[in-house]
C-alpha cells in the first residue's frame, strides 16, 4: 500500500539547484534514511513533503486516509503557548479533551478546588471516558517523562534549546499517526535517551522517512535509504553498510565513465580547432554535440579523499594527571574523589546522560572552571587543542580563508611535507570558491566545522573535542574520522553518536551522576552489552529472592546440593544452549546478509527487521543464560 509518493520534483534557491525531478515513493511500513551533504536541500524535501514549502515543479501525493507527522529541525512553537499547549496543539477532540482535564486538575491542585472547577472535572472525566482517551493521556505522560518534561504548565520560551527540541519531539511521537517524518530527531539527545527513541521506532508500526548523520542510529531503526547528491536521487534496500559498498560502486562507474567521455571529448575538440565552421547541418549538429558533451565533461564525478598524517608535537612521558578532583552545584554533586592518568596515544571517550557533568570536567581540564578539590596537572610538553561547544570566539566579520590564516599557514604532515590552509580547508568540503565566504553567512554546521578545522590546524598533541559530531553530514564525519584514526596524539571526547565513538575510543569514562564515574576499557557498544548482561543478572537474582519466590521455596525440602556443580538437568540446559547459540547466530548472519543484498519487497525488508530484533533478543537472553551455566561448568 503506497502511502507517499513524490514525482519529478525540482527546487531552486536562487541560482542554486538543490534538486531536479527527483521521484521515489513509500509503502506502509517502510523505514527510510534519507542522506545528503550539509546544505544540499535535505531539510528543504521534507519541508515540501510536510506542505511547508512549495516546490518549483512536481508534486507531492500522501494518502488520503492517513496522518501525517513532522518533526522540523527547528521548532515551530508559538512564544505564548505553554508546553501542555505547544505538545498538544491539535483540535482533535481527545487532546482538547486531556488539555481540559489536565488544567482541571491543576486548579484543584493549586487551591481553586471550588463547585465550578469541580464540576468542569467531572464533565473532563466524563468526555476523557466516552473518548477512551486514558490510554493516549498514559503514553504521552510516558514519553514526556523519558524526555525530563514534567513541568507542562511551563512556557516554551523557558526552555532552553535542546528542551524545545525534545519538546517537539514528544509532540510528534505522542500523535497516532501512520507517517512520520523526522529531521535529525537524535540532535540534543544523549546516547541513553537515542536508545530509547531507536527502540521506540523499531518497535512502532508506523511509516517512517527520516534524516540523520546518526549513522549506528539509522542502522538500527531503517531497512531503506536514499542518497541526495549533487541534486539526484540514489536508492539503496538495504542497510548502512551496503549503503557504502554500493556508493562506493555507484563513483567508481561513474569515474570510469567520465573518462570515457573525456576521451571522447579531447577528440571531438581535435575537430572542432581543425576542420573549418561547415554549414552544413550535419556540422552544426555535431557543434551542438559537442557543447553538451563539454556540459557533461565538466561534471566531475566525486573523488573519495584519502587520508592523512599530521605531524603533532612530540608529549613527554608525563601527559596528563588527575589527582582526587571535585566539583559539585549547591544541589548537584558532578564529580567526587575523581583520578586518572593519562598515557601516550590514549583515545577517550566519554558518555553518560545530560546534566552529570560530561563538558563541566572538559571545562575543568582546560581551566575554565576551578575545582572545588583535587588537581589537574598537565606534562610541560602538552599542547591542548579544544573544541567547545560554545563556538568559534573571534571578532569582526572575516572571510572563512582569512580566520584560518591567522591561525596557520600551513599545517606539517606526518611525512614532512606540508599542506597549504586553503587545501586542508578544500579536503575538508570547503571548496576554493567557499572559502572567500564571510564568517556570518556560513550555516551553523558550517561554523561548527570550521572551528574544529581551526582546532586541528593548530598541531595540538592533546585534542579535547566536546560532541564534534553535532550537526555534520555523514561525509563529513568519514573525514573526521579517517583523520582521528591516524592521528597519534591523544583524545578526551564527549560524544553521543555510538559509531563514531566504537571506531575510535580505546576506553570509556562512563558519567553515572552524583559525582560516580566509571572507567571502562572497551568500546560503547561492548560497555552497554555487558551493563545489559548485569542488569537481566540482577532482575533474574530480584525475583529468586522475591517474598513470592521465598514463600514458594518454603514448602520444599531442602536438598543437599553443591550450588556451585551444574544439576544434571542444568548440564543438559546447557548443551542446548550452546546448540540454540549456534543456530540463532547463523541465522543472524543469514539475516543480515538478506537486508544487506538490495533485493527483497518493502514487507519483506520489514519482516527481516523484526525477525533480527526478535533473534538478537533472544540471543541476549540465552547468552546470558549460557553464562551463568558455564561460572559452574
Amino acid at each position: 500500500m503506497n502511502y507517499l509518493t513524490v514525482e519529478k520534483l525540482s527546487k531552486s534557491v536562487g541560482e542554486k539547484e538543490l534538486f531536479s525531478e527527483i521521484t521515489f515513493g513509500l509503502e506502509k511500513g517502510q523505514k527510510t534514511a534519507l542522506i545528503a551533504r550539509n546544505g544540499t536541500g535535505k531539510s528543504t524535501l521534507l519541508n515540501i513533503i510536510a506542505g511547508y514549502d512549495t516546490p518549483d515543479s512536481g508534486q507531492v501525493v500522501i494518502r488520503n486516509d492517513i496522518t501525517v507527522s513532522y518533526l522540523p529541525q527547528m521548532d515551530r512553537f508559538a512564544d505564548n503557548f505553554s508546553v501542555l499547549d505547544a505538545i498538544f496543539d491539535a483540535q482533535t477532540p481527545t487532546i482538547q479533551a486531556i488539555k481540559e482535564y489536565e488544567s482541571c486538575m491543576l486548579m484543584a491542585e493549586n487551591g481553586q478546588d471550588n463547585p465550578e472547577t469541580h464540576l468542569r472535572l467531572q464533565k473532563a472525566i466524563l468526555e476523557m471516558d466516552r473518548l477512551q482517551a486514558w490510554d493516549f493521556e498514559s503514553k504521552a505522560k510516558e514519553i514526556l517523562s523519558r524526555f525530563g518534561i514534567h513541568d507542562i504548565f511551563k512556557n516554551v520560551n523557558e526552555l532552553s534549546g535542546g528542551q524545545r527540541k525534545k519538546a517537539a519531539l514528544a509532540k510528534t511521537l505522542i500523535a497516532d499517526t501512520d507517517l512520520l517524518i523526522l529531521d535529525e530527531p537524535t540532535n540534543h539527545l544523549d546516547v541513553e535517551m537515542i536508545e530509547w527513541l531507536e527502540n521506540y521506532l523499531k518497535a512502532a508500526n508506523v511509516t517512517l522517512l527520516m534524516v540523520t548523520h546518526d549513522r549506528y542510529f539509522l542502522d538500527q531503526v531503517c531497512n531503506d535509504i536514499i542518497e541526495l547528491d549533487h541534486g539526484q536521487l540514489y536508492h539503496y534496500r538495504g542497510k548502512y553498510d551496503y549503503f557504502v559498498e554500493k556508493k562506493a560502486e555507484r563513483l567508481a562507474n561513474a569515474a570510469a565513465e567520465n573518462e570515457k567521455l573525456r576521451q571522447l571529448f579531447r577528440k571531438e575538440l581535435e575537430w572542432v580547432h581543425t576542420s573549418p565552421q561547415a554549414r552544413t547541418t550535419k556540422a552544426r549538429a555535431r557543434i551542438n554535440a559537442f557543447e553538451e558533451l563539454k556540459k557533461e565533461v565538466s561534471k566531475t564525478p566525486e573523488q573519495k579523499q584519502e587520508g592523512f598524517k599530521v605531524r603533532t608535537e612530540r608529549l613527554g612521558n608525563k601527559i596528563l594527571e588527575i589527582n582526587n578532583l571535585d566539583f559539585a552545584y549547591p544541589d548537584n554533586v558532578l564529580l567526587n574523589d575523581f583520578s586518572y592518568i593519562f598515557k601516550k596515544g590514549e583515545k577517550c571517550g566519554i558518555v553518560g546522560p545530560n546534566g552529570t557533568g560530561k563538558s563541566t570536567f572538559l571545562k575543568l581540564i582546560m581551566g575554565e572552571l576551578q575545582a572545588d578539590g583535587g588537581k589537574i596537572t598537565p606534562g610541560l610538553t602538552i599542547q591542548f587543542g579544544y573544541f567547545s561547544q560554545d563556538g568559534l570566539p573571534y571578532s569582526g566579520n572575516k572571510r572563512i580563508i582569512d580566520l584560518v590564516k591567522e591561525q596557520a599557514e600551513v599545517i606539517r604532515m606526518d611525512n614532512g611535507n606540508y599542506m597549504g590552509a586553503s587545501q586542508f580547508l578544500n579536503h575538508f568540503g570547503f571548496k576554493y570558491e567557499q572559502q572567500y565566504t564571510y564568517y556570518e553567512d556560513l550555516s551553523g554546521g558550517e561554523k561548527r566545522k570550521l572551528h574544529l578545522l581551526i582546532t586541528l590546524l593548530k598541531n595540538p598533541n592533546f585534542l579535547i573535542l566536546d560532541e564534534p559530531t553535532n550537526d555534520f553530514d555523514i561525509d563529513t564525519l568519514n573525514l573526521l574520522e579517517d583523520f582521528l584514526e591516524n592521528y597519534t596524539g591523544c583524545i578526551l571526547m564527549v560524544s553521543h553518536d555510538r559509531w563514531f565513538m566504537n571506531k575510535l575510543v580505546d576506553h570509556i569514562f562512563v558519567f553515572e551522576g552524583h559525582g560516580k564515574i566509571k572507567d571502562y576499557y572497551g568500546n560503547y557498544t561492548e560497555y552497554r552489552l555487558e551493563k545489559d548482561k548485569e542488569l537481566k543478572l540482577q532482575k533474574r537474582i530480584a525475583k529468586i529472592n522475591s517474598p513470592a519466590a521465598t514463600e514458594e521455596s518454603k514448602g520444599k525440602p531442602a536438598r543437599a546440593t553443591n550450588p556451585n556443580k551444574m544439576t544434571f538437568k542444568e548440564r543438559k540446559e546447557f548443551e542446548t544452549l550452546e546448540l540454540e547459540i549456534e543456530q540463532l547466530e547463523k541465522e543472524k548472519a543469514s539475516l543480515i546478509e538478506k537486508m544487506n543484498s538490495g533485493v527483497g519487497s518493502p514487507q519483506e525488508l520489514t519482516d527481516w527487521s523484526h525477525r533480527y530484533q526478535e533473534v538478537e533478543t533472544s540471543l541476549d537472553e540465552k547468552s546470558m543464560r549460557w553464562l551463568e551455566l558455564s561460572e559452574k561448568e
